[in-house]
């Protein structure tokens, strides 16, 4: 299948940062008509200021092109920023000052989740978020709005064969940090500092079997209730930021 020139970005945040990061990518911008709000105005400002074409349609237009999702009363049209690659991925290992904090998302499919991860994975200072290319999420427009802009900033890498890649990244030496619910390790007893790559599954069943093989380690988040899972991006905020408080040094 022949891939677009052109994305469809929507959400006041994710617009903003297509602007701050590259605003010469947009190609024209659809705004709903007759929208005041001050953050909108503020971005229309400086697109008139950047001299792109700017039309004003009614809501109605903006819900059917983004299949009623939440545009906040503007969409733009941009250059594609397409997947990185697995080159792309040695070159963020090598540009890394310190210990290298990577992401892997194993089949996630769901694009709100894969948004909410990439949100996340922003915050805590990811180095970039590693997904296969088959049965798994690509970047788009759902994306994009679901990451608040966090899609436009952290390296997301798509590659071929990802136990490939996970062996690779071993010979890095990366350790990997898988979870599953199986396991008898808790991830609050898990080493999570150095060189780190926490793993997660996707949103039905988890690890892939070999993914999970691959892993240095497996570990759960404790689960008190009835319920045995969390949602997947619920998941990486939780291993997220355990991290980070284990590489920050702060107590619990």
């Amino acid at each position: 299948m022949k891939t677009s020139k052109y994305e469809q970005i929507y959400g006041l945040h994710a617009v903003q940062q297509i602007f701050e990061n590259d605003i010469s990518r947009v190609v024209d911008i659809k705004v709903q008509e007759g929208r005041n709000d001050a953050k909108l105005q503020a971005l229309l400002k400086q697109a008139k200021q950047q001299g792109i074409a700017i039309q004003p349609v009614p809501k109605k237009t903006l819900d059917k092109l983004t299949e009623n999702g939440h545009h906040q009363g503007m969409i733009i049209r941009c250059k594609a920023n397409s997947m990185k690659t697995r080159i792309s991925l040695e070159e963020v290992l090598t540009s890394i000052t310190g210990s290298p904090f990577l992401l892997v998302l194993d089949e996630v499919q769901d694009p709100h989740n894969l948004g909410a991860c990439l949100r996340t994975a922003d915050a805590a200072g990811i180095h970039a978020v590693i997904v296969p290319e088959n049965r798994a999420c690509k970047l788009t427009s759902i994306v994009h709005a679901a990451s608040s802009g966090a899609a436009d900033n952290v390296p997301l890498i798509q590659v071929t064969n990802l136990a490939r890649t996970l062996r690779w990244l071993q010979e890095q030496g990366v350790w990997l940090i898988g979870t599953d619910e199986e396991s008898q390790t808790s991830l609050f007893e898990t080493d999570l500092t150095g060189s780190r790559a926490l793993v997660l599954g996707s949103e039905g069943t988890g690890l892939r079997r070999l993914t999970r093989e691959t892993c240095d380690a497996l570990v759960r988040i404790p689960m008190l209730g009835k319920i045995k899972s969390l949602n997947v991006s619920v998941a990486t905020g939780v291993c997220l930021y355990e991290a980070i408080r284990q590489r920050l040094n702060i107590s619990q």
